[in-house]
């Protein structure tokens, strides 16, 4: 069983026969390690236990639905609307993300290679807005203002990681948080015949 994709061999997506010599691969993430995907685990967890407890302490049956809409949102929504358009997502021999964001998460749809459509930008912020707000909220409204104080600097913190050591360096071009660089993001185009075709009929229609 892959834990993540070979690092010696190009995506699926991608026309290079190795890795070799590649000219983007210290500035895009094409495969990922276990390291990224626990640094990204710890402060994800942390703000998931720290606004569960929050939740918790202002209704156990509020943070029961809280818990069953993030394992909904993150194992099959978000891999609907945001996921399926990564280049990771058409590795045909994996069964499962294999990624540092959704790992584990089984692969349910068709990979579509291009942008979002705008309804699912609207379905990704809407769901990452009820996730990460609704700790906010019950914390308001149980008192919790030292909680929530910290809550909001774990979340400040947790965005600036996000978008600098991850988003920063993503090939899932179609995320609405990406921040690859723009020179970075043409070169990747170039060796990826798919997702460039894919982007290009976008523009056409």
């Amino acid at each position: 069983m892959k834990l993540f994709l070979d690092d010696t061999e190009p995506l699926h997506t991608c026309r290079e026969s190795s890795c070799q010599n590649c000219d983007i691969s210290g500035h895009i993430n094409c495969h990922f390690q276990l390291k990224q995907l626990l640094r990204f685990l710890s402060f994800g967890f942390a703000l998931f236990i720290l606004g569960g407890i929050g939740i918790f302490r202002f209704s156990d049956f509020v943070l029961f639905i809280w818990l069953l809409f993030i394992l909904s949102y993150f194992g099959f929504i978000e891999i609907r609307v945001m996921c399926s358009h990564c280049p990771h997502y058409a590795e045909a021999e994996l069964k499962s993300l294999k990624c540092w964001a959704n790992y584990g998460s089984p692969k349910l749809w068709k990979y579509r290679p291009g942008p979002m459509l705008q309804s699912e930008k609207i379905i990704f912020f809407i769901g990452l807005i009820l996730i990460f707000l609704a700790p906010v909220l019950f914390m308001i409204l149980s008192k919790q203002f030292i909680l929530l104080g910290i809550y909001i600097t774990l979340v400040i913190i947790a965005v600036y990681l996000l978008k600098t050591f991850y988003c920063a360096r993503c090939m899932n071009f179609a995320c609405p948080l990406n921040s690859i660089d723009s020179d970075v993001r043409t070169k990747f185009f170039r060796h990826n015949d798919i997702l460039l075709n894919a982007w290009q009929k976008d523009k056409h229609n």
